[in-house]
């Protein structure tokens, strides 16, 4: 059976109640004034920020960036190992951390002390699938968002029995970990990639079916350049349902999809697309919109592998010249060495395979994200119920 509760529709074994009642909500105290070498940069304890919490997906606090100074350490509020922690205010507000190192707390964390009746990291769970709910319902408003410890304290917590709490812990506990793996095999890939494109486009490593020389060639002397013009997206009114997608050279790499039916680049592929302003590239090799006119779409001469290009441009050390567009002037005078035809292709086939397992472990990830996500919904409100092995 379930029933209607503060925290929603529970099991009839669950309670719910507020944050407040199961233990005392505090805010951190920065010492003042701040950045004063009086207080700060210190040896004396670790000082922990809403960067620290945020840096990363772990449950755990480790490790710090700051340290204080004794002086700092009685003007701060200290916390105990075990202590679950959240942050209070700006972008990043809503993220869960477990400290397990004793240390202070600047005024952007709150913390829930003295639990009870809860176990820590079942709250750090339930706290953290509700991030993103305290930034869109609790703490919007005019100026930065805040959520303070009245929000926080007046916020329903559903409790399950202790022993299912633990249980539920330790399951989502084990995606974590099965996430955490993969993310460190994404790295060595990655990683293996990055010393592997370098044996290859210096020459210290080479198949043996080659061993012609290297010719030296400007950037411009191999791609050419199109204005992204007429590709650019009308509306910005994206939808995930939509077919094509809109391209920037950043990291975002794909903004959004449109609908829109006119003006979709599909000639000449694959192609770099190149951030005229930062520098940054992207290869691809489908067809796309643009967002930006800030940005050049390269394509290969005859003769050319556009992806061994592409691999080379990645290894250029250039020191970007101010806000100016790059390419025309500078950075297609940049210089790489180019091998002939054939060795251009299988070194890029070689790129490409590494390429391929680095994509099936990022979709890995996300679908074991995914899959977490939708499981913690079930098991945080009774949905899905665990079993619990008898004492």
């Amino acid at each position: 059976m379930v029933r209607k509760t503060i925290a929603g529709v529970l099991p009839d074994e669950w309670k719910g109640t507020l944050i407040k009642n199961i233990c005392r909500v505090v805010r951190g105290s920065s010492p003042r004034p701040a950045g004063s070498p009086l207080f700060f940069d210190g040896n004396f304890l670790p000082w922990a920020t809403v960067a620290d919490l945020t840096n990363s997906d772990d449950m755990y606090l480790t490790s710090t960036k700051s340290m204080l100074t004794e002086a700092g350490a009685e003007r701060t509020r200290i916390t105990d190992p075990g202590t679950l922690m959240l942050t209070n205010s700006g972008a990043t507000l809503g993220v869960p951390k477990i400290s397990s190192i004793r240390c202070g707390a600047n005024d952007g964390i709150a913390m829930l002390l003295e639990l009870d009746g809860i176990v820590t990291e079942y709250a750090y769970y339930y706290l953290a699938s509700k991030t993103q709910y305290f930034r869109d319902v609790i703490a919007p408003g005019v100026g930065q968002p805040n959520l303070n410890t009245d929000l926080i304290g007046d916020f329903p917590i559903p409790m399950p029995p202790l022993a299912e709490q633990k249980k539920i812990a330790q399951i989502l506990s084990s995606w974590d970990k099965a996430i955490t793996t993969t993310e460190q095999l994404l790295a060595n890939s990655q990683q293996q990639k990055k010393v592997l494109r370098k044996q290859l486009l210096t020459g210290k490593k080479r198949f043996p079916e080659f061993n012609g020389k290297c010719e030296r060639k400007e950037l411009g002397e191999l791609l050419e350049y199109k204005q992204p013009t007429p590709y650019l997206v009308k509306s910005t009114d994206y939808n995930d349902d939509y077919e094509t997608p809109v391209l920037t050279a950043g990291k975002t790499f794909i903004l959004g999809y449109t609908n829109e039916l006119e003006g979709i680049y599909r000639e000449k592929l694959p192609v770099i697309i190149f951030d005229d302003f930062t520098t940054d590239s992207k290869f691809v090799d489908f067809s796309f919109k643009v967002k930006s006119s800030a940005m050049k779409i390269l394509t290969a001469r005859e003769g050319v592998s556009i992806k061994y290009v592409f691999e080379a441009m990645q290894m250029l050390d250039f020191n970007i010249g101010g806000h100016q567009r790059h390419w025309i002037s500078i950075f297609s005078k940049q210089v790489i060495a180019i091998p002939e035809i054939a060795e251009q292709r299988k070194i890029a086939a070689a790129l490409s395979c590494a390429d391929g397992e680095i994509e099936t472990l990022k979709q890995k990830i996300n679908h074991l994200k995914q899959e977490k996500k939708a499981l913690m919904q079930q098991l945080l409100t009774g949905k899905r119920r665990v079993k619990v092995d008898a004492a």
